[in-house]
């Protein structure tokens, strides 16, 4: 999610009116001379996630998380114009290991900006396909079907959606200023001791190579770094 959404989602927070749904804009990024657009469907994403929230708390508690006589399923449902392919893909407090899958090292860009640390992994939709389909193959020849190979499929279908053309891209967002201060607090110097693409990269060498030893070594190193970011869920 880029800054002007999550104002938007903030401001909508604070200032809560029946008739404002979510402004659906779009992500613009220029590569080499091209112009990329990424519609953020945030009407459609919301009203995805508000089913996936529905079904995992009581019907008689769920009242209780918005304004009295408040329907946000209608609001989403009322500004959703167009039942197109979501092009923007979120999570919370973490970023799945197999979305690390699609990325090569050189293609992360690390830093600070005026709105603070930075992470942004970005490569050709032609080739994080397949990295995807490698890692689907590793996994599946290591564990066989299962929700773990699940997830990659279902990961291979949404960029198969995509003009081979089009570049993915996976922003941390919010999550590098977690992830540094976890890593500073750790005894590293910050976002440049980041390894989620290397680590991700040995385990699934790990898998292919049929060494368990190398592959847990890779996965534990990645989970370990990002349970730490997800521990701030609970102290914000």
């Amino acid at each position: 999610m880029r800054n002007s959404e999550q104002l938007d989602a903030l401001r909508r927070l604070i200032m809560h009116t029946d008739d404002s749904p979510p402004v659906n804009g779009a992500n613009v990024i220029t590569v080499d001379s091209r112009s990329f657009v990424a519609p953020w469907s945030t009407s459609q994403r919301c009203l995805t996630s508000f089913s996936e929230f529905k079904s995992a708390v009581p019907s008689s508690v769920l009242p209780m998380f918005f304004p009295h006589g408040i329907d946000p399923e209608s609001i989403f449902l009322a500004d959703i114009n167009f039942q197109g392919p979501i092009h923007v893909k979120s999570e919370t407090w973490m970023i799945p290991p197999r979305w690390f899958s699609l990325f090569a090292p050189e293609e992360r860009m690390r830093g600070h900006a005026e709105s603070g640390a930075f992470t942004i992994m970005r490569t050709e939709i032609s080739k994080a396909k397949e990295r995807c389909i490698s890692t689907h193959r590793a996994v599946l020849n290591a564990f066989g079907s299962g929700p773990v190979e699940a997830e990659l499929v279902e990961l291979l279908n949404w960029l198969n959606i995509f003009d081979p053309s089009s570049i993915v891209e996976c922003d941390y967002g919010g999550l590098a200023m977690f992830l540094e201060k976890a890593l500073i607090s750790d005894g590293e110097s910050g976002l440049e001791n980041d390894t989620s693409i290397e680590d991700v990269q040995e385990s699934i060498q790990g898998l292919s190579n049929g060494d368990g030893v190398q592959a847990g070594r890779g996965y534990e190193r990645l989970v370990t770094r990002w349970r730490r970011v997800a521990a701030f869920e609970q102290a914000v």
